[in-house]
């Protein structure tokens, strides 16, 4: 059992190594912030792709789509993957030419040429704030697989205590060093390091899918036989209920979470969100030497999505079979742990230390990024324009290492609150967590960047705030969020009507954006429109 320990640790250790050295190789020779936030715009597409991908593929995914796999035992989740095209599509040709346009650092700089500060503060806020909780909710997930070592080392599971421990400290161990690379070598540490994490993680995904195909008795049949095959409704859902007529059908639609109605729309609107207005993930896509070759790494990265949230989903649903032929009585209650489980469990020596990499590499793949773009929204948004005007190359530069180590800070609060949540609530699912978060608030960023981008005239730059403070309240309302704080403290507040839809998460982008746009559109722009594109932004 020791020397098998130390293997695995040998391969988890080196790849920790690995990982720091090539971060702050790559990252060296930095002395400017456009070199700290967008590697000179001198990043190759290729590297640009796998960028993208280990970003969105975070902890959650490589834990939470096999979870979802396990607990549903289907493919319904992949209808998702349907919008998720379509939106790279739309934000190639509406997003990122105005970006490069314009040469911003922060995309909410556009905001300030277009509307105003006041329209671009409200923008910038509302994303250093929803990427800080989201970030840091999916923080946690990295730590399940050491909190499972744990009660393997041991022999048995620990207290709510001391997994709250061991959850919080394995959170501060990856944000430091995660933080270590991030701070010094800039974007292009991290994405030279998430082209590594990338490889790991998908590779490790398909040896998993080997493993447990292999060690299902009966193979290909016994899946059919415990599923009972695959109909066209394992993998597409309308969410309507032939029992009911009308409004009610429609309203029951909604409260579906995977539909092809929520992946054609839905989905849409989310990944418009998260990839054409959220500076986490459009920042990578600025360091290509040039429009084209960003908006071919961004469309190239949609395709990627289809094999590997099939293949997670697929890790989850052989999960589910391979445990009915093997029952383990100590298999955790939580989906969300299964497969970490059996990579524990059940995983051959070496290759359990490589999955374990895995996941640490889409822990510190995704923080990374989040990292980098909340230090140069902060500097280029707020450090420069509002506290130091006159800071210069090395000041700007020296004021975005400072808030990566700040923001880092803030992370392991934010990941330690989750961490205690989700001990008191075992069932709770990490993929509404992780996409809920964004859906609360990024209706409102996108219905603004429309305005901004769709229009000419219309939008004022004191009005827009309000415009987005109405995206979150519809938002607010159409998730039941009111009632679902006061379940905290064992009350209801009011009982929706029955007309009104109560939606799942992949809709509130959608309206949220929707009823953003909407009153924005109420108001007349208070400047004239910005048409020196040529002009960077200082």
């Amino acid at each position: 059992m020791e020397l098998r320990l130390l293997i695995d640790c040998g391969v988890l250790l080196s790849y920790f190594a690995v990982i720091i050295f090539i971060g702050l190789y790559m990252g060296r020779k930095e002395d400017n912030l456009e070199d700290f936030a967008l590697g000179g715009r001198r990043i190759p597409w290729w590297a640009v792709l796998a960028s993208i991908i280990a970003a969105e593929t975070s902890a959650g995914t490589f834990f939470g789509t096999p979870g979802e796999g396990f607990a549903l035992r289907n493919y319904t989740y992949l209808q998702l993957a349907i919008g998720t095209i379509i939106a790279r599509i739309l934000v190639s040709y509406i997003f990122i030419k105005p970006y490069y346009d314009y040469r911003v650092f922060s995309i909410y700089e556009y905001l300030t040429v277009r509307f105003g500060a006041r329209t671009k503060n409200a923008a910038s806020a509302v994303f250093m704030i929803t990427r800080l909780l989201a970030s840091g909710a999916r923080l946690y997930v990295g730590a399940i697989a050491l909190a499972l070592a744990y009660e393997m080392i041991k022999g048995v599971r620990p207290g709510p205590i001391q997994t709250l421990w061991i959850y919080i400290l394995s959170t501060v161990a990856i944000v430091i060093l995660t933080a270590i690379y991030t701070t010094l070598g800039g974007i292009k540490a991290v994405i030279w390091t998430d082209l590594i994490q990338a490889s790991i993680m998908f590779g490790s995904a398909v040896v998993a899918v080997g493993l447990l195909f292999s060690a299902i008795p009966g193979g290909w049949d016994e899946v059919v036989r415990r599923t009972g095959g695959f109909q066209l409704n394992d993998f597409f859902t309308t969410g309507l209920d032939p029992a009911k007529h009308g409004w009610q059908k429609i309203v029951g639609m909604f409260a579906v979470e995977y539909t092809i109605f929520a992946g054609l729309f839905g989905s849409t609107f989310i990944t418009m969100g998260t990839h054409g207005t959220d500076q986490d993930m459009v920042q990578r896509m600025l360091t290509a030497p040039d429009i084209r070759r960003s908006r071919r790494s961004l469309i190239l990265s949609g395709l990627a999505d289809i094999p590997i949230a099939f293949t997670f989903l697929s890790i989850g649903l052989l999960l589910w079979v391979y445990y009915q032929a093997h029952p383990d009585p100590t298999l955790p209650k939580t989906p969300n742990e299964t497969f970490c489980h059996y990579i524990l469990y059940q995983m051959p020596v070496g290759l359990r230390g490589l999955l374990l990499a895995g996941i640490f590499a889409t822990t510190m793949g995704s923080l990374s990024t989040a990292l980098n773009a909340l230090a140069t929204s902060f500097t280029r948004d707020w450090y420069i324009p509002y506290i130091n005007p006159g800071a210069g190359e090395e000041g700007s530069l020296r004021a975005a290492r400072w808030a990566t180590v700040a923001f880092s800070i803030l992370m392991i609060a934010v990941a330690s609150a989750t961490c205690y949540c989700v001990i008191v609530l075992p069932n709770v699912r990490i993929i509404p967590i992780a996409l809920g978060i964004f859906g609360y608030t990024y209706g409102s960023l996108l219905g603004i960047f429309f305005c901004g981008m769709l229009t000419k005239r219309r939008g004022a730059d004191w009005a827009n705030p309000i415009a987005m403070i109405c995206g979150f309240l519809f938002v607010a309302l159409i998730s039941n969020l009111p009632n679902d704080i006061a379940k905290i403290f064992g009350t209801q507040l009011y009982a929706p009507p029955k007309w009104f839809p109560i939606m799942e998460f992949p809709w509130w982008i959608c309206f949220g954006t929707i009823v953003t746009f909407t009153v924005a559109l109420l108001f007349k722009t208070n400047r004239p429109a910005a048409v020196n594109r040529s002009v960077a932004i200082s």
